[in-house]
């Protein structure tokens, strides 16, 4: 109960293609492929989105897992972990005002946090609320994540028509993140990953995040947006809190490295590190599957070590 077994097999689920793999470990903090198959998605079956149905045809969505199991040599595997697309999961900081005298008032402040936050009444949400450090003002704070009912329950009853168990559904930006966490770092460090309609990013410090933002613009607007971001954490979070941002996990096919190692330097006045799948703890065989699709189901499945 209070530690759970999670599978070492994990599911990414994205627009444009779908990921099933196993990972193995290959030393401390260092994990390698044991199965991996990726397969691309058909046009308009999968809409990730937070308020609208997802899947456009179920049962071809179906064909579509069957497909990318048998590929890796995981077709017999029954218990998953989950990555969700990044537009189908909302995330926030809720910030307490004031300490509630009681935990049945603690939950209605978080549910009318959550209902604001995220758009939608919470009963209609699964919410998931992790407590974090205090901000500088010591004020509470929760790492909240957001998916509407009616979209899990697309994804749900596909793994349940497989017989399957999903252990853990994250989505994908947090899935990624994992990569990050390191308990003993004296430095920041930024994951951006990239969508269709803009990007997520999530500051990470030791193992919590402390600012989490999704961006909506076009590929012409990203660097921009980056610099703002990174300038937002050079005026608000460095100096103030007594820490630097050092490394950079760039997560998506439209995001490239020189151009970040660019924009760092001059809103921060030094180039973050970019840092690359073995940097993290990811041993990807040359030739073979790439990091941006394996990063978000890689992530989640390390939980099962």
């Amino acid at each position: 109960m209070f530690q759970p077994n999670y599978p070492k097999a994990a599911l990414g689920l994205e627009k444009e293609f779908i990921t099933a793999l196993a990972l193995q470990k290959e030393g401390r903090g260092r994990y390698g492929l044991k199965q991996a198959a990726t397969v691309g998605m058909p046009v308009h079956l999968l809409n990730p989105s937070f308020t609208e149905k997802n899947i456009a045809n179920p049962q071809e969505m179906l064909a579509m897992l069957e497909d990318v199991c048998v590929r890796a040599g995981l077709q017999k595997q029954k218990r998953w972990s989950v990555c969700l697309p990044g537009n189908t999961a909302r995330t926030a900081i809720l910030t307490l005002d004031a300490e509630p005298v009681s935990k049945t008032e603690l939950d209605e402040i978080l549910d009318w946090k959550a209902e604001n936050g995220f758009g939608a009444p919470a009963a209609e949400l699964r919410l998931s609320l992790n407590k974090i450090s205090p901000d500088r003002e010591g004020k509470t704070r929760y790492f909240a994540t957001a998916v509407k009912l009616s979209v899990i329950d697309e994804y749900e009853s596909l793994f349940e028509t497989f017989g399957w168990q999903a252990g853990l559904i994250l989505p994908r930006a947090l899935s990624e993140a994992n990569w990050l966490i390191d308990r003993n770092a004296q430095t920041d460090s930024l994951l951006i990953s990239s969508q269709s309609d803009g990007f997520t990013a999530l500051l990470m410090r030791r193992d919590e995040p402390v600012v989490v933002r999704t961006v909506t613009c076009t590929p012409e607007e990203t660097d921009d947006e980056i610099y703002r971001l990174l300038m937002f954490y050079n005026d608000r979070l460095a100096s103030a809190e007594g820490s630097y941002l050092e490394k950079i996990l760039l997560v998506g096919k439209n995001i490239r490295p020189a151009r970040i190692r660019e924009i760092s330097n001059e809103a921060l006045g030094q180039e973050l590190i970019v840092l690359r799948p073995e940097d993290v703890g990811l041993n990807i065989p040359v030739g073979q599957l790439n990091f941006d699709e394996l990063a978000a189901p890689a992530g989640i499945a390390v939980y099962g070590f």
